[in-house]
């Protein structure tokens, strides 16, 4: 196990939680409408795909109905298509300004460090490339956030923002009490990989100098094969903690998508049976009819 755990876990189970949220879409435009035989109708709202550069640049063009979903992960390329479908073009030289000016100053330090040596700029090459992470980071934040929708809340919201952030879906779900819980967890899954890894490199560093050949190496107190035995299981503990991270990270986004749905679902003692008189349709009945309906109420 590898630390590849995180990108091929997030690769296979972020994608179908979009996923799913696509189709649930879907189902709720079409429900008792109807419609289901008309191909063309359907070709021209059907979201059922993860991505489509048709549907993203559609919307920008705002020729389309955009999608959360569809705009955020086109977003993450094409930088600032959020503002531009929200009509909000006065963000865009914030935004490729602000990435700009972090990679043209990581870049400049980098080539100072190379030139001088000094670390101090390695340093503020690194800083300068994080500052423009982060106004990535903050431009799709931001374009989720100004996307209109007709749901709250809206469970593609819910989703994206829970993987910008996690905790960050909870809170648009008005599920405070959550935040702790997921919180704790990931910082406790970082916090094992933290220690995990301190003493793998330890016991590494100790079977390294075992089993060195070299005459001036000083031998260690440990023999060569405890320091295996506690360097495989220290690296075996770390990779766990990586699992455990991403799966916390993959449960706070799968429960922000769902408990968004299940805000409108109604839990009612109320349940009854009625008989009563209706109108049958002429999809029914060659003509209007009357007839006996029976209506279950759950």
């Amino acid at each position: 196990m590898k630390f590849r755990i995180i990108p091929l876990l997030a690769a296979l189970l972020l994608p179908a939680v979009l996923h799913g949220q696509a189709r649930d879409d879907q189902f709720k435009r079409d429900a008792f409408s109807q419609n289901y035989d008309d191909t063309t109708k359907q070709a021209k709202t059907d979201s059922s795909k993860l991505f489509s550069f048709r549907q993203y640049f559609g919307s920008l063009a705002h020729k389309r109905p955009g999608q959360v979903q569809n705009l955020f992960m086109g977003s993450t390329v094409f930088v600032g298509g959020g503002q531009i479908y929200n009509r909000q073009y006065w963000k865009l030289p914030v935004v490729y300004g602000g990435i700009g000016a972090g990679i043209g100053m990581g870049i400049h330090f980098n080539n100072q460090y190379k030139a001088t040596g000094d670390v101090r700029f390695k340093q503020y090459s690194t800083w300068s490339y994080v500052g423009a992470g982060l106004v990535w980071w903050a431009s799709l934040v931001d374009a989720t956030a100004c996307f209109k929708s007709d749901l709250h809340p809206d469970p593609g919201k819910a989703t994206v923002y829970s993987i910008l952030m996690p905790g960050l879906g909870q809170i648009y779900n008005g599920e405070y009490w959550k935040i702790p819980i997921y919180w704790g967890a990931i910082a406790g899954g970082i916090y094992f990989y933290s220690n995990n890894k301190r003493n793998y490199q330890r016991y590494k560093w100790i079977y390294d100098q075992a089993t060195s050949t070299d005459p001036a190496v000083e031998k260690p107190p440990v023999s060569a094969e405890t320091a295996l035995l506690y360097r495989d299981i220290f690296r075996r503990y770390r990779d766990y903690s990586i699992l455990a991270t991403a799966l916390f990270y993959v449960v706070q986004v799968v429960d922000a998508n769902v408990f968004a749905y299940m805000q409108d679902f109604e839990i009612d003692d109320d349940i009854t049976l009625r008989l009563e008189p209706t109108v049958l349709p002429f999809e029914y009945a060659q003509a209007p009819a009357l007839g006996m309906g029976l209506t279950l109420r759950f």
